[in-house]
Order: structure tokens, then C-alpha cells, then sequence
């Protein structure tokens, strides 16, 4: 039996060797395109695998762009120019407000993405700031008006809404999903040019300290974010928003490789409070806090760089009434340890007003327990009152 098995694969390999044989010599050109076909079609197929298309076509629909004016007052205009001779040397002499009323308009441009079916849209507080008027461009070249849902400027989100029919919209990336080194395509409209894709990598999660808003965490990324891509889309592989863009770190005004976008997560959790309130509610116990340095580690002979030091308590606020002290170090909250200022900022704001905390501190060298009860964070604008 083995020996016809044998048989039969020498023969076939025979078949095979005088094929090829003949081949080469009677149709030379046969063999390089008999060999480069499979090569071809494994190489589409790579291109498949790590083309982003299919992310694109999902997500890119619901990206819009978005037109904003608002009225501005200009200074009164010297009688000189009312001058009928020295308009002519102007243009259409004033005509563009014929009123002379000092008023004028100023237009701005951002990005904004569709996050539900019934027209809600998120985009950057800075896109649509004191807007009179807000219109709103699809990818598929209808365009209408839109109204202020309402904002949060210590995050720099709003939301509008547009009342369209068959309204494309983005869907959240899980929360934890997005990691550094991933894979991650900006979409908006830089510059005006048009809806635009740029592809990069989540560079750093986690990044505050930038001065940019109140409350940061943002995805750092070198995908290419550009003037008009605030409000626009961070979204993974898949298609889905890992995040909004909206600030880059430049010296020219251009790109330069580093980008922020607003985690999907804090999107989510301002999206969700303006919907439903109208308004966003954080915590909120009125101290002014500093970090602790080298330098005061030594002179206030701390075991160690933990916590921050509380440098100022608003009057009547839930600090003052609980007990704290200017000079006193904040060591945790509720069991949580604090590292820094912008901890302790985003971990008092994510608790509920009215929810009783267990707060640790250091007074004199001793460890002391407070319960303190956060208070409603003040408004931006309220804080000019303290």
C-alpha cells in the first residue's frame, strides 16, 4: 500500500516538474503572473485588515460642521469719517451698515457631532460662546438652524439640537476602552476647508495642568487638530467617539503634533445633566488649595509629599462650617487619597450635593477627622463674587 502511495506522489510531482518545465520555456511570461496573483490577493487583503474606511464611513455622517454670528458693538465712529470726501477713499464709504449704528457681526467656524437620532449635537462651549445665531452643515449638504441646549464652560462643552429626519448619529466608545498607543482618527473641518480625517495615536490619557479649562483630563493625540476642528470628532478604529477635540498646543497657530480631546466618559456626564437639567451640578466645599512642594515639605516637616494644603476658605462655605483651616493639609477625602489640586478639584466635583464626607487632614502635625457636608458648585460668573 505504501508503495503505490509512493508511486502515485513521485508521478505527480513528475506531472508537475515537466509543467512548470514546458511552461518556462514555451510561455515564459506565464509564471511571474501565476506567482504574483496569490501575492496580490494577500496583499488586498492586508489592506483591509488596517484600512480605516469602514470607521470612516460610520462615523463621518454624523460630524457636522458648524456656523456661528453674533453681534458685536463697535466704538463710535469720529465725525472725520462722516466726511462725504474722505469716504472715497474707503471702499463702499460705510455702506456695509447703513445704519451707523456701531454694531456689527462676527462669524466664527467649529466642528459639532450628532450623538442621538432626535438632534442632539455636542460641540465646544468656545464654538458657540454668546452665539445670536447657529447653523449647523451636514456631510450630506443639507444644513439648518440650531438651538442652544445649553453649556458648561469650566468643561468648554455645549449642546445643540437641529430637528432634521433621518439624522446619522455617533455612538460612545466604552468607558475604558481607549488606551495610549491605540490607533485614533480626528474628524472635523479645519480651517473651512471641509469635512477632513487625520489618523494618529492616543499619545497620553489623563492629561491636565494645560490651563486650558477648569475641570482636564484630557486624550492627548498626534492625529493632526487644526482651527475648526473644535467640537469634532475623536473616534477609534471602530468608529465610535472616544472623544471631542478641542485645543492644540501650537506657536504658529497649526498643528505641531500635540492635540486634546475631552474623554467620551466626561462628554457623556455633561451631555446627559444638560439634557435632563438644563444645567451641570458639581460639588463643592470652597477652599482655595496649592500643591506641596519640596520646599514645604521641609519647612512644615511632613512625614511626606501627600495632599495639599488648604490656602484660603470661602466664608459660610461647607469648608468654613465644617472646621477647616487655612494651613491645614487636606490627606483624603471619603477614604480617597489626594495627590494634588487637580484631584482633589475633579473628586469634590464629581460628588453629589448634600452627601456627608469624611475628610482627613493634618493640622499642627496631627492627624484630624472632619465630616463635611459638599455643597452646589458656584457658576463661573459667581466666583467674581467671593
Amino acid at each position: 500500500m505504501i508503495k503505490k502511495l509512493w508511486l502515485v506522489f513521485s508521478q505527480t510531482l513528475a506531472i508537475l516538474a515537466a509543467f512548470y518545465f514546458m511552461t518556462e520555456v514555451l510561455r515564459p511570461n506565464w509564471v511571474p503572473s501565476l506567482l504574483q496573483k496569490p501575492v496580490a490577493e494577500v496583499a488586498r487583503g492586508r489592506q483591509a485588515e488596517v484600512g480605516y474606511r469602514k470607521a470612516v464611513q460610520k462615523a463621518m455622517p454624523a460630524v457636522v460642521n458648524v456656523y456661528t454670528t453674533k453681534s458685536i458693538t463697535m466704538s463710535p465712529k469720529h465725525p472725520f469719517f462722516d466726511d462725504p470726501e474722505i469716504k472715497k477713499f474707503f471702499g463702499n464709504g460705510g455702506q456695509d451698515n447703513p445704519n451707523n449704528d456701531g454694531a456689527d457681526d462676527a462669524s466664527s467656524l467649529g466642528s459639532g457631532v450628532i450623538v442621538s437620532p432626535d438632534g442632539l449635537i455636542v460641540t465646544n462651549q468656545h464654538v458657540v460662546d454668546a452665539a445670536d445665531d447657529i447653523e449647523v452643515s451636514l456631510n450630506d449638504g443639507r444644513s439648518t438652524k440650531a438651538t442652544l441646549v445649553g453649556s458648561d464652560p469650566e468643561t468648554d462643552l455645549a449642546v445643540i439640537r437641529i430637528k432634521m429626519d433621518r439624522l446619522p448619529s455617533l455612538q460612545f466608545a466604552k468607558d475604558g476602552s481607549a488606551q495610549v498607543g491605540d490607533v485614533v482618527l480626528a474628524m472635523g473641518n479645519p480651517f473651512g476647508v471641509g469635512q477632513t480625517v487625520t489618523m494618529g495615536i492616543i499619545s497620553a490619557l489623563g492629561r491636565n495642568h494645560v490651563g486650558i479649562n477648569t475641570f482636564e483630563n484630557f486624550i492627548q493625540t498626534d492625529a493632526a487638530i487644526n482651527p475648526g476642528n473644535s467640537g469634532g470628532a475623536l473616534v477609534d478604529t471602530n468608529g465610535n467617539l472616544i472623544g471631542i477635540n478641542t485645543a492644540i498646543y501650537s506657536r504658529s497657530g497649526g498643528s505641531l503634533g500635540i492635540g486634546f480631546a475631552i474623554p467620551a466618559p466626561i462628554v457623556k456626564n455633561v451631555l446627559d445633566q444638560i439634557v435632563r437639567n438644563g444645567t451641570v451640578t458639581r460639588g463643592y466645599i470652597g477652599v482655595e488649595q496649592q500643591n506641596i512642594t519640596d520646599e514645604l515639605v521641609s519647612a512644615f516637616n511632613l512625614p511626606r509629599k501627600q495632599g495639599v494644603i488648604i490656602a484660603g476658605i470661602v466664608k459660610d462655605a461647607p469648608a468654613d462650617k465644617a472646621g477647616l483651616k487655612v494651613g491645614d493639609i487636606l490627606l483624603s477625602i471619603d477614604g480617597k487619597e489626594v495627590t494634588d489640586t487637580t484631584e482633589m478639584l475633579n473628586m469634590i466635583a464629581g460628588m453629589q450635593p448634600r452627601e456627608r464626607k469624611t475628610v482627613k487632614l493634618l493640622r499642627e502635625g496631627k492627624q484630624k477627622t472632619l465630616q463635611i457636608e459638599i455643597g452646589v458648585r458656584p457658576k463661573p460668573k459667581d466666583f467674581l463674587k467671593h
